[in-house]
């Protein structure tokens, strides 16, 4: 694993600037941190402050930048093309081959998005965000779960390419939920009531919103946090075996299109 990460780390080096474009065109929180505080410019919106709205909106960008990858895209040119059929020969299992390339990519990722948590700090969002050591550890543990999440829900996502010639095409209509049910766009706090109840009982909530709410301190206590963290991490679980059963029947079918 730590040679595998090594290399990962070099083909992110390599390929820099498209990761740096890549993560450029994840800035539509900056348009709704625009949107939203322009609305609680005289009074705060269902407990929203403007504040709150900065601290929610530039969290969503360093929370999108940190858990999410590109693995699906990956495995279905690997498959269309046919040379995953090399990484079938190797002695280590693609979900580890793929894991480690992503997981090598996470102190680039960081370095980008330093000067947002930068700016978190020099303003006044800095009062809303956590500070005891519980619900920090938390976050941390939060944050772990949703990338997992969106690795697993990545890889079965690019594990259909398996049977269908166009997988990507169901990429946009994850993103398409994703946007509207994750609170990328719009906090869950602020969506009605029958929303809310539905983002509960899918994964997108939990692979940004949650985090997200923990880091602005939504969540008043460590029980509720814990509560939260714990069904991230159900969630992740319930994806990655998900994505397993796929490639494991996938692969029966694979036959090196283009090899």
């Amino acid at each position: 694993m730590p040679t595998m990460l090594r290399v990962g780390f070099a083909e992110t080096i390599a390929y820099r600037a498209e990761m740096i474009v890549w993560i450029l065109t994840t800035t539509m929180p900056l348009v709704m941190l625009a949107l939203w505080t322009s609305v609680a410019d005289e009074a705060p919106f269902r407990a929203y402050t403007q504040t709150d709205f900065v601290a929610y909106y530039l969290g969503a960008l360093v929370v999108r930048n940190l858990t999410s990858n590109w693995v699906a895209w990956q495995i279905s040119e690997e498959i269309r093309m046919g040379t995953l059929s090399m990484r079938l020969l190797r002695p280590v299992h693609p979900f580890a081959s793929y894991l480690a390339t992503h997981l090598a990519a996470l102190p680039l990722r960081a370095a980008v998005i330093t000067p947002v948590v930068v700016i978190i700090f020099l303003t006044d969002a800095r009062q809303v965000l956590v500070d005891d050591p519980g619900r920090v550890a938390l976050l941390v543990a939060s944050l772990a779960g949703a990338w997992l999440l969106t690795f697993g829900v990545f890889v079965a996502i690019g594990a259909i390419a398996f049977f269908l010639e166009k997988s990507l095409s169901l990429v946009e209509v994850y993103f398409g939920l994703f946007m509207l049910l994750s609170g990328y766009l719009i906090p869950v706090d602020l969506m009605p009531a029958w929303m809310r109840a539905i983002t509960s009982w899918l994964p997108f909530y939990y692979m940004l919103g949650a985090p997200v709410e923990i880091l602005i301190g939504r969540y008043p206590d460590v029980a509720s946090t814990a509560e939260v963290v714990g069904l991230t991490w159900a969630w992740a679980a319930i994806m990655l075996a998900t994505a397993a059963l796929a490639w494991r029947a996938g692969v029966k079918r694979f036959e090196a299109y283009g090899a």
